[in-house]
C-alpha cells in the first residue's frame, strides 16, 4: 500500500495565527474531514470546496485582525487555497514528485459560470488568473484578494497554474466554479502512476 501523503504547517505572526493540515489522499471509503475557519465566511466556503471536490482532507484555522482589513488573514492562511501556509503544506505532502501524473486540467460549471483551471507540478512557480470579476466584495471577502490567493499557493507550492473563468454573470459563481476547477486539476496532478520515476526529461522536478 503506497504512503498516506499528509502533512502540517503553523504560522504565529503579530497578525495572525494559522494552523494547516492536508491529506491528500483520502481512502473512497473513508470520509474526508474537512474544517475551515478562517474568520472570512466566503474563503471558508472556496477551500471547503478546494478540498472536498480536491478528494482531500483539510483543516485550516486562522486568527487575525479581520478587523483592519481582510488582507493580512487572506494572504497568509489562503490555499486560496489558497495562500502560504496552504501551500506549503501541500508541497510537503506531495513530497518526492516522483509518480504522479504531474499535468491537471479541471473544467467546473456552476449555473451560467464555467472555470477552466490547468496546473503543472514542476518547481517552476508561475500564475496566470482571469476571473473576470466586477463586485468590490462577495461577502466578507474583497475580490481583489481572489486572484491573490491562487497567485500565493501557486508561489508557495512551487507550481505553474493558469485559472481562467470562461464566462458568468454572476462573482459568487464564477469564483467558486474557479476553486472548483482547480480542485480537480489538483486532484489530476497529483495522482499516483505507479511509476517511480520523475515525470521530467530532466529527471528531477
Amino acid at each position: 500500500m503506497s504512503e498516506i501523503r499528509t502533512a502540517s504547517v503553523a504560522r504565529k505572526t503579530n497578525e495572525t495565527d494559522i494552523q494547516v493540515s492536508i491529506t491528500l489522499d483520502v481512502d473512497p471509503s473513508v470520509k474526508q474531514e474537512i474544517s475551515i475557519n478562517t474568520g472570512i465566511g466566503f474563503l471558508d466556503h472556496m477551500l471547503h470546496a478546494l478540498a472536498k471536490h480536491g478528494g482531500m482532507s483539510l483543516d485550516v484555522k486562522c486568527k487575525g485582525d479581520l478587523w483592519i482589513d481582510d488582507h493580512h488573514s487572506a494572504d497568509m492562511s489562503d490555499f486560496a487555497l489558497i495562500s502560504i501556509n496552504l501551500s506549503e503544506a501541500f508541497k510537503l505532502a506531495l513530497g518526492e514528485r516522483k509518480g504522479i501524473r504531474r499535468y491537471g486540467t479541471g473544467f467546473a460549471p456552476l449555473d451560467e459560470a464555467l472555470s477552466r483551471a490547468v496546473i503543472d507540478i514542476s518547481s517552476r512557480p508561475y500564475c496566470v488568473v482571469d476571473l473576470g470579476l466586477k463586485r468590490e466584495k462577495i461577502g466578507d471577502l474583497s475580490t481583489e484578494m481572489i486572484p491573490h490567493v491562487f497567485h500565493s499557493f501557486a508561489m508557495a507550492a512551487g507550481v505553474t497554474l493558469h485559472v481562467d473563468c470562461l464566462r458568468g454573470d454572476n462573482d459568487h459563481h464564477r469564483s467558486e466554479s474557479a476553486f472548483k476547477a482547480l480542485a480537480l486539476a489538483i486532484r489530476e496532478a497529483i495522482s499516483r502512476t505507479g511509476s517511480s520515476e520523475v515525470p521530467s526529461t530532466k529527471g528531477v522536478l
